[in-house]
């Protein structure tokens, strides 16, 4: 089937595609993410003596105000604000792609997936905040979030696995230091928080399921029973929903938290291929479950076959369908990578290959496509819903991204 010419493709982006990720990756601030602007003066593009580049606002911010020096936020070296200078480069490249856009004849760029041919238009879902960055994220792979507190709960590759941070984008705190010892975490693939606060990473490094209080203390490491843990919800009950990517099982974990101690360990579901994210719906109890199993039809395609799978709250399937299903159903190939339900029990999916969240509706008379978000992301790897508003991880920047409609009035959730 061909590609359409308005998706982009790794490898093979549109000419309007390249310009986006040059205006995300090259011409926007990576600690305030506002775009660089030589016309603004806190808004120049500036070199650090290390060669990163910062807006002047940001550099100013971060400086000593009588030491005159700053920590790299990226490299954490030692820079003079002396020596910093102005990054032409960045500004000639701004002012070739302006001059480029009233003349272009060229469609719009509308966002990493979507296309003008498919008829489907966006929701209305704008970027409220940006958070996050190299300087305070480093590769991260899983998200949740604690409504009654506010708060924003990420994994990641740093020396403290787990960051906590407001819902403007404060860190708060972190924890879970990097190792394999008792209260550790090895490397951490998923996060999920209970109603009451315990915070549940999974940890395939330690082949073990890892429970904190929202602070940090250590309650229990669930060893001996999973091959290799990945995804990770809660329920309605803070029963722990695990997927084990080598064993393909489901398994739902009861625990007492108060004492710290396993009460039933029951694998649900048996028989799927390499699950990976998991969500729970707690309006209807349903959980959904992403699967990567291999296509030996099409060998080059193999890590692009994606297959959701909707259990209801026995764990019987309720409702099945694969990127290629989705495919003949519509012109966008989604090429699903995790997924999360919204308060009306709606399925929300990610295609971190095209930087897309979409909504396929409830599923019962088949997969509503819809897409909600596709402007500003370069590879979303995980979401989760609070709040009227839709906070998606971006792994391409490591930030953590919040979308909401601009009045108060709409609900995403």
């Amino acid at each position: 089937m061909d590609k359409h010419p308005g998706l982009p493709y790794p490898g093979c982006l549109s000419p309007e595609g390249t310009l986006r990720e040059i205006q995300l990756n090259l011409l926007e601030c990576k600690v305030c993410f506002e775009m660089f602007n030589s016309q603004q003066r806190e808004r120049r593009p500036q070199n650090l003596s290390c060669g990163h580049v910062l807006c002047l606002e940001c550099i100013t911010a971060l400086s000593h105000p009588l030491l005159r020096k700053l920590e790299c936020p990226f490299c954490r070296q030692l820079c003079s604000v002396e020596s910093t200078s102005h990054c032409q480069v960045l500004s000639d490249l701004e002012e070739l792609l302006l001059s480029r856009s009233p003349s272009s004849s060229a469609t719009p760029y509308r966002g990493k997936g979507s296309s003008t041919t498919t008829g489907l238009t966006y929701t209305g879902l704008h970027r409220r905040i940006a958070f996050g960055g190299w300087g305070m994220l480093l590769n991260p792979t899983g998200i949740a979030a604690l409504g009654s507190s506010g708060t924003v709960i990420v994994v990641h590759d740093a020396e403290k696995r787990v960051m906590v941070f407001s819902l403007l984008g404060k860190k708060l705190h972190g924890f879970g230091q990097r190792g394999n010892a008792t209260g550790e975490i090895c490397y951490p693939a998923d996060v999920a928080v209970t109603s009451t606060g315990y915070v549940v990473v999974t940890d395939p490094g330690d082949k073990a399921v890892k429970v904190f209080t929202s602070r940090g203390n250590h309650i229990l490491s669930i060893k001996g029973s999973f091959k290799l843990p990945w995804g990770v919800d809660t329920d309605n009950c803070g029963h722990i929903l695990v997927s084990d990517v080598q064993a393909g099982t489901l398994s739902k974990v009861k625990v007492d938290y108060s004492h710290g101690v396993v009460l039933e360990h029951q694998i649900v579901v048996s028989d799927l291929q390499f699950p990976k994210a998991v969500t729970h719906c707690w309006m209807t109890g349903n959980t959904a479950v992403m699967e990567h199993p291999a296509d030996f039809t099409h060998p080059t395609q193999r890590h692009k076959y994606r297959r959701l799978r909707v259990f209801t709250k026995d764990f019987h399937l309720l409702y099945l369908t694969d990127s290629f299903s989705l495919m003949l159903q519509s012109t966008v190939r989604l090429n699903m990578s995790a997924v999360a339900f919204d308060r009306d029990g709606d399925v929300i999916v990610i295609d971190s290959d095209h930087g897309l969240v979409c909504s396929l509706g409830k599923l019962h008379n088949g997969p509503v496509l819809t897409p909600l978000v596709g402007d500003n992301l370069i590879r979303p790897v995980g979401l989760v819903l609070l709040n009227n508003m839709l906070i998606i991880l971006d792994g391409g920047d490591h930030t953590v991204k919040i979308y909401s409609q601009k009045s108060d009035s709409g609900s995403v959730t």
